[in-house]
């Protein structure tokens, strides 16, 4: 994008709407995104640093009065300029306080928003980190009335706000116009101890004690990976107007190194945004999730994590069944091309493409539980292999059916004159055929219909033959009785022939089926194992951040409420433990059913088979005795 454009408005009725042409634009983003979300009081000099995130002077709207400048949230996506293979999704929200909006609501729902959606979440201020800093950040204060971890047929007056910190993004604190010294008790202090030190708590269990301690104590909570960065000159409003005029050039040489250190402290600290369980997000998932919390804070309700990453597996594991058999489908017609072909080379091309389209899907799909979605793309695999083996035979018997037309124009043009009405004339009926027979051998015995084809011209033939061998009176009776014996072995051995060549075809079709679901088997064990790792790291790190909020407190003396976290941490292990059993399970079950579904494939398979060979050797028993001249 060469420039920013409105994502999420204000519609006439006062409630947020998305703009289609902003989410047509992260459909088409198939990367994974890395999203960096500012938020803050409005003329803070919000969008000017946003600005210099997307690597450009200008971009998003600057002003120099007192009015909020954006409106809605503004989005620009860029390539990221550390992470290859990434986009940054920069997203500009309007600015909090404003009080010509009178709502603050609106003011809840954009910081909410912001929240949802980024991977980092930057909060713009001025000044110091004070309380009264502190106090206008009060909107984390109502994220757990605002947003839901778990759905609503869970318990809904359960308290799920220690669920927060798993998909929650990191935080950022930008201190705009700093001008203290970063001393605590006389010492040097980094960034982040100072940070640490504004949100340090209070002792007590008064009303004022207890205000002071909760918008720090939500902080600490809900963004457990928070850092700071301070501007230590001024970069107000009037002067952010000044710089939008001025060419890079003419900027300080001392701003611009800040301002670029800002931009890669951002760009190191941000990570690509995820989902539960650790699933990655896309442009695409990005989009879908822009329309879903939108449209569910305008509707009045609350949006539910949990929900949102079901309504997002339907969507995504629709379209990777389709993505799928797209793969396969377009493989394949490339080879019809080139049909007839052995049936090898097409088994061989399926098993291929058959792969490619399992982990086309794989890499797209999440939380397909029951294995619906990867039966679904399965199924229809097979039906569209079976299409193009038929398709395949009928080519090949096209192809035989115009080579046999071709090798007998001769005796067809023989016929026609009565050349073999003539004592004689059987046995050069039979010399021309076994002619035919041996060139046609020679020229289709690579083809799929090549013995069925010829069992039909025999047949075909056998007419004319019977008519020819009546009326030859160069032969007795006596040998033309033996002769019609003959004649009926060959084309009983031909039906073996062509029988023996089906059970042959199915055998090979068994063995790429075997082939297959051994590829998808090993494909879907690796997908679940990089699944259940994920959902450990995210345990793990969600667990680790609890422990350190937890000897964060010991350290500063709040001992009571360090010994309410054990029991809210045993909890939080045994629900992770559960997740993870009741994930196994579900893996467990989907390869269960995948290999039910192929054994009673091979079953169907295995029963044709054997009603073939049983066919086969009751032509056996028939002919045992007979002799061939073909």
């Amino acid at each position: 994008m060469d420039k920013p454009v409105c994502l999420i408005d204000t519609g006439s009725e006062g409630k947020l709407c998305v703009q289609e042409s902003a989410l047509q634009i992260l459909q088409q983003i198939q990367e994974p995104v890395v999203v960096v979300a500012v938020v803050g009081l409005y003329r803070t000099g919000k969008s000017y640093l946003m600005n210099r995130l997307a690597g450009k002077q200008t971009g998003f709207a600057l002003g120099s009065t007192i009015e909020s400048k954006t409106k809605g949230i503004w989005m620009w996506c860029v390539s990221h300029p550390t992470k290859a293979g990434t986009t940054l999704v920069l997203l500009d929200t309007e600015g909090l306080g404003d009080v010509d909006k009178g709502d603050s609501k609106h003011d809840t729902n954009i910081f909410c928003l912001a929240v949802l959606l980024s991977s980092t979440l930057v909060y713009n201020s001025r000044g110091t980190i004070d309380n009264r800093a502190v106090e206008e950040l009060q909107y984390v204060t109502e994220l757990t009335e605002c947003i839901k971890v778990k759905s609503s047929d869970a318990d809904e007056d359960a308290d799920d706000s220690s669920e927060f910190v798993k998909f929650f993004p990191s935080f950022i604190w930008a201190v705009r116009d700093f001008t203290l010294e970063r001393k605590i008790d006389g010492k040097d202090a980094t960034e982040n101890e100072y940070l640490e030190f504004a949100l340090k708590l209070k002792h007590g269990t008064s009303k004022k004690v207890m205000e002071f301690n909760l918008p720090r104590e939500c902080i600490q909570k809900f963004f457990p990976s928070r850092t700071c960065f301070t501007f230590p000159f001024p970069t107000a409003p009037e002067n952010v107007s000044r710089l939008e005029s001025l060419d890079h050039a003419d900027l300080s040489s001392e701003f611009l190194e800040i301002t670029d250190r800002f931009c890669n402290f951002v760009f190191h600290e941000s990570h690509v945004k995820k989902l539960k369980d650790g699933i990655t997000v896309t442009g695409r998932v990005l989009s879908h999730l822009v329309k879903m919390y939108v449209d569910t804070i305008s509707s009045g309700a609350v949006p539910c994590l949990e929900n949102a990453v079901i309504a997002m597996s339907m969507i995504e594991n629709e379209a990777a069944v389709k993505e799928g058999l797209q793969v396969y489908k377009s493989g394949m017609e490339k080879l019809k091309d080139s049909f007839p072909l052995e049936l090898k080379d097409v088994s061989s091309e399926h098993q291929r493409l058959s792969s490619m389209a399992t982990q086309t899907f794989m890499k797209r799909s999440f939380r397909d539980t029951d294995g619906k979605y990867l039966k679904s793309l399965e199924e229809n695999i097979n039906k569209l292999f079976d299409g193009y083996l038929c398709q395949n035979e009928q080519a090949s018997k096209r192809r035989c059916e115009d080579l046999l037309s071709s090798l007998s124009e001769t005796m067809t043009e023989k016929l026609k004159q009565g050349f073999y009405a003539k004592p004689g004339g059987y046995d050069l009926f039979s010399k021309d055929l076994e002619d035919i027979v041996k060139n046609y051998n020679n020229q289709a015995k690579k083809e799929v219909k090549a013995e069925e084809v010829l069992e039909e011209f025999l047949k075909q033939k056998s007419v004319e033959s019977k008519a020819i061998l009546q009326a030859d009176k160069k032969l007795t009776e006596k040998e033309k009785k033996i002769k019609e014996e003959t004649e009926k072995a060959a084309l009983l051995e031909q039906e073996i022939k062509a029988k023996e060549e089906k059970q042959r075809q199915l055998e090979e079709k068994m063995e790429a089926e075997r082939k297959s679901n051994e590829e998808r088997m090993r494909q879907m064990k690796e997908k679940m194992d990089e699944e259940m790792r994920l959902q450990r790291e995210e345990a793990e790190r969600a667990m680790d951040s609890k422990l350190r909020e937890q000897a964060d407190l010991l350290e500063k003396g709040f001992k009571e409420k360090a010994d309410r976290m054990n029991q809210e941490m045993e909890e939080f292990k045994r629900q992770n433990a559960e997740a993870e059993s009741n994930r196994a399970r579900e893996f467990a079950e989907m390869l269960e059913n995948s290999n039910k579904r192929h054994e009673e494939s091979m079953a169907m398979m295995m029963q044709q088979h054997r009603e073939q060979m049983q066919a086969i050797q009751k032509m056996n028993a028939r002919s045992s005795g007979g002799c061939c001249i073909l």
